[in-house]
Order: C-alpha cells, then sequence, then structure tokens
C-alpha cells in the first residue's frame, strides 16, 4: 500500500480543501459528536484523521490501468486460468464512510500476454481506496482487467462486510455480501465460470454486478 500513499493526490481535485481545512472539519465533527477538540486527549486527533484519509483514500491519485501496462509474453503458450485468491480488501462505503472489509478473487484467461501477479492486488487495492459500494468496485476491477490486457475473459468475486449494516442502523453482525462479475469466457462457458468458483471455494453468488 505505501505505494498508493506515496503523492496521491487525485488527479481532478486539485482545488480539494487544505490539510488545515480538512483538520478544522475533523475539530466541528468533535464538537458535533458533543466532546471538547481541544482536551488533551483529542488535540492531535484531527492530524491523525486526516493522515488517515491520505491512506484509506489513495486509490484517487492511482491510474488503475497504468497499473497493468507491463506485461511479459514469455509465457512458452500458457493459456489456462490464472487465478488470485483471497486478497484482503478494505474499503470505506460511499454512503456512511465505514468500513468494507473482505476479501476479493481475481482470474483471467490470458491471450498471450500476462500480468505480474503483485498488479493484480495492487488494481484491487486502487479501486478500493476510494468510496465505494462493492457492486461497483466488483465491476471496475473485472472491466479494467479485460480493457488493459484483452484476455478471453477475466471474473472478479469479492465477498465483503459493511459496518454499516453490522454496526448501525439494521445491527446485523455476521452477515457479508457476495458480488461478481464475469466476462468473456466466464460468462459465456459455464464450465469456466464453475472451475474459477471452484477454485475460490464456490462462495454463494447473492449480488451478480
Amino acid at each position: 500500500m505505501q505505494d498508493l500513499v506515496a503523492g496521491a493526490r487525485p488527479r481532478d481535485m486539485d482545488d480539494r480543501p487544505t490539510r488545515e481545512e480538512a483538520e478544522a472539519a475533523v475539530r466541528t465533527l468533535l464538537r458535533y459528536a458533543g466532546d471538547d477538540p481541544a482536551r488533551e486527549g483529542l488535540r492531535g486527533t484531527p492530524d491523525r484523521v486526516v493522515r488517515s484519509f491520505d491512506e484509506f483514500f489513495a486509490g484517487y491519485g492511482v491510474d488503475p490501468e497504468a497499473m497493468l501496462a507491463r506485461t511479459f509474453e514469455e509465457t512458452d503458450g500458457y493459456d489456462e486460468m490464472i487465478v488470485l485468491k483471497d486478497i484482503r480488501l478494505e474499503s470505506r462505503c460511499e454512503h456512511h464512510m465505514l468500513p468494507i472489509i473482505g476479501r476479493a478473487h481475481v482470474a483471467y484467461l490470458p491471450d498471450r500476454r500476462v500480468v505480474g501477479i503483485s498488479k493484480l492486488a495492487r488494481l484491487v487495492d486502487a479501486y478500493a481506496k476510494r468510496l465505494q459500494i462493492q457492486e461497483k468496485l466488483t465491476a471496475q476491477i473485472a472491466n479494467t482487467l479485460q480493457d488493459a490486457l484483452n484476455p478471453r475473459g477475466a471474473a472478479v468475486v469479492i465477498e465483503a462486510v459493511h459496518e454499516c449494516m453490522t454496526t448501525r442502523g439494521v445491527h446485523r453482525p455476521g452477515v457479508s455480501m457476495v458480488t461478481s462479475r464475469m466476462l468473456g469466457a466466464f460468462r459465456d462457458d459455464p464450465r469456466t465460470r464453475r472451475e474459477f468458483l471452484a477454485m475460490i471455494g464456490n462462495p454463494p453468488l447473492g449480488s451478480a454486478a
């Protein structure tokens, strides 16, 4: 994640508030919560919150498709499925800014070109480190993989817990959401789709993007 944080300034948000303005906004929220931002335990909180935002939302400063630009063709004709499973995922919901915590499974069927596996994990982070809904996050990862590599197919499954549902509102702990996006052979060929789902443990697909 460090490479996402470094210099992560949104490309289209040069007019965003200054750090000082952001810290002042945190103080306002602390007062709204009913506490005193000047008391000893909270004096450093605005700075810590703003620094946390730099990390939580570092994806705005990254071009996800550019991350997949470097590919390799020396594969000795390898054309079977490539799957990276159980990628730790941390995001924030765009409705309440509360955590979305889970894991992503990413796969593609290469057409001559492959990409370094770390780039798949970085691709997940690039979109997760933004304000999100899980359906859009799932589609963005799969669509970018398909557009950048032009494989015979791409697939993404995300399983995640939403704290906007478990810690507020309906208060339903233990509930997780599953979304999927299947493109190319993963959508058109049931056998390919079944093979992928078997590799990742056949999660119950609840909401397909």
